[in-house]
């Protein structure tokens, strides 16, 4: 079986649990990793067997053994780390959000048309099979005409303006930390952008915004959509139709879902996995690069773009 070297680009907390599920996925071999810090990227690559540490990124992009990198650093780098990994004949999987504006998004997928490589959004909750079933019952009508989208995603961080999630210069706040998953998945089930949105906020003492609620209205739908770093919310979503509903816990990494109608529980599912969940992710795309595609069916090069349109909407209103 013909595998695929993968090359990570930052080694914080995102970056350990993708490396911790690659290790099951049988056409991935997790072979370098590159990091600021020369002995962080050293101690990253020995916890999983990686075969190269680099102490800069340039060195991994230029590794001829390196066909796909994964970059997990902060929102505001992925546009130039993206761009350089590319241009150096890389196929890219860029955590979320891919950019932080709709122009750099747009470049982007440019670049990759331009250089014919593989280039994805690391949307890894559209691949978990427990959202996956909660859209076949959706598509097989079990919940009847979708009316209402509820989701949000929030848990409490200390205020800290250096640190990565708070500070400016590292485009910090909650709607693009967290908020990119509610809105992700209000399109994955409506499959629409919003005609008008509400947006109600708090602001940190230093100005980015640390809880956001906004309500995407559609022509026939409503979207009610949180996010917060100042308390820890449901982190459950509800997709609800004329004739019952589905609940999907934790939907940003969800291994459950379930059906009612009315009060009446129909239907659940499990996926009872070992792993986090990035690994259905991981084959996917691994699967599409070796089959000689260049986007992926499930998060498209389309969907990012209106991802970046969306939370730069819900952005305006902050």
């Amino acid at each position: 079986m013909k595998t695929l070297n993968w090359g990570i680009i930052g080694a914080g907390r995102i970056a350990h649990q993708f490396a911790s599920d690659m290790a099951v996925v049988s056409n991935c071999n997790f072979y370098a990793v590159a990091a600021r810090d020369k002995k962080r990227a050293v101690e990253f690559a020995e916890q999983y067997d990686a075969k190269v540490a680099y102490g800069d990124y340039e060195s991994l992009y230029n590794d001829d053994k390196i066909d796909v990198v994964y970059i997990a650093t902060p929102h505001n780098f992925h546009f130039e780390q993206a761009k350089a990994a590319m241009l150096a004949g890389k196929s890219v999987l860029c955590e979320k959000p891919i950019t932080v504006s709709v122009e750099e998004s747009h470049l982007l997928f440019e670049i990759a048309e331009q250089q014919q490589v593989y280039l994805i959004e690391g949307m890894w909750t559209y691949f978990l099979p427990a959202i996956i079933q909660a859209k076949k019952w959706l598509k097989a009508g079990r919940i009847g005409t979708l009316l209402q989208v509820k989701a949000d995603f929030g848990y409490p961080l200390v205020y800290a303006p250096d640190s990565r999630e708070y500070s400016t210069d590292l485009a910090g706040g909650c709607v693009f930390d967290m908020g990119i998953y509610p809105i992700a998945l209000a399109h994955l089930f409506t499959e629409q952008s919003p005609e008008s949105i509400y947006v109600s906020s708090h602001l940190a003492p230093n100005g980015v915004e640390d809880e956001a609620n906004f309500i995407f209205n559609y022509s026939e739908m409503t979207a009610v959509l949180g996010t917060s770093f100042r308390s820890k919310l449901q982190n459950s979503a509800y997709i609800i139709g004329d004739k019952g509903y589905i609940t999907i816990p934790d939907f940003w990494r969800a291994s459950e879902c379930h059906l009612y109608e009315l009060d009446d529980h129909k239907d659940s599912f499990a996926d009872c996995r070992s792993t986090i969940g990035f690994s259905y992710e991981i084959e996917a795309i691994a699967n599409d690069i070796l089959v000689g595609k260049l986007v992926s069916d499930i998060v498209t090069p389309e969907m990012s773009r209106l991802f970046q349109q969306h939370i730069a909407w819900v952005k305006t209103y902050i």
